[in-house]
């Protein structure tokens, strides 16, 4: 009765190291590139009415919403959110104005170039 399960669970080990072989074996060509990354930009935005603890987590999930946005961090005692953003799915007219919508007007305060 033992063997029959021993023999079993062996195979399935051997199975499971073979699909892991063969998918860290992925061929050159279907990996992607660094070429084939998007350019990013970064902003900086000038937030209002921020005036409590609630405010920055508050802004930072309505901007975290846009299409496009990748990360956002606020920072409350400067009143400022820097988004880096995917140029190419989103604006920052669409950034500002989730902010906007959410309560707290933003403005853009500088931006950064394509990285």
């Amino acid at each position: 009765m033992k063997r029959p399960l021993v023999i079993a669970i062996g195979l399935l080990a051997l199975g499971a190291a073979g699909l892991l072989s063969a998918t860290a074996l992925t061929p050159l060509a279907a990996q992607p590139t660094t070429a084939e990354a998007t350019a990013t930009q970064t902003a900086t935005f000038a937030v209002e009415n921020m005036t409590c603890a609630l405010c920055p987590v508050t802004v930072k999930k309505a901007m975290e919403q846009v299409k496009g946005v990748q990360s956002v961090a606020v920072d409350f005692g400067a009143r400022t959110a820097t988004v880096v953003f995917d140029p190419s799915a989103t604006s920052i007219e669409a950034i500002a104005a989730a902010s906007t919508n959410a309560g707290y007007p933003a403005a853009i305060k500088g931006s950064g170039a394509a990285r």
